[in-house]
């Protein structure tokens, strides 16, 4: 995953609500887990994903939410990914990954769908306000930043 694209999911998550913070661990997940598959014969390289990328999948996690019945479903389906994610780790191979990645696929289309219906507001408060469009630089948008004093922290 380059720096702009941490830079932007970073930016994302400080305006995200609850379930477009589910979208973006599954987009974050996928990405790593294309590390993973990209990496060839680099062995580090291709654990550095799956490690990443089982992060992502700790995170889904552990914010399940166990009074909705969909949780259980959704801990099985995290559990097996998990599973083939070990699998693809102890035989060196990117093969069990394609079913990882067709599951959190539809997953995260499901969850695409849930938050564009989803009008709570921004878990994260005292955050900086981020305008997209605003300046532009030679060939490229630039986003700017209101200055809010402490950047998200109470204090």
């Amino acid at each position: 995953m380059t720096d702009e694209v941490k830079k932007n999911f970073t930016v994302r998550i400080t305006q995200a609500n609850k379930s477009e913070l589910v979208v973006i661990l599954y987009e974050m997940y996928l990405f790593y887990l294309a590390d993973a598959e990209e990496a060839g014969e680099d062995q580090e390289r291709f654990r550095e994903g799956l490690r990443k990328a089982r992060a992502c999948m700790d995170e889904l996690i552990h914010s399940l939410d166990f009074r909705y019945s969909p949780a259980n479903d959704l801990l099985r389906l995290y559990i097996y990914v998990i599973r083939e994610m070990a699998g693809a780790d102890s035989r060196s191979s990117a093969e069990p990954l394609k079913i990882c990645r067709k599951i959190i696929t539809e997953l995260l289309s499901a969850y695409r769908e849930v938050s564009r219906q989803d009008t709570s507001p921004p878990i994260m408060e005292n955050t900086q306000t981020v305008y997209a469009g605003l300046t532009y630089g030679k060939g490229e948008l630039t986003e700017s930043l209101s200055h809010q004093g402490n950047r998200g922290f109470l204090v």
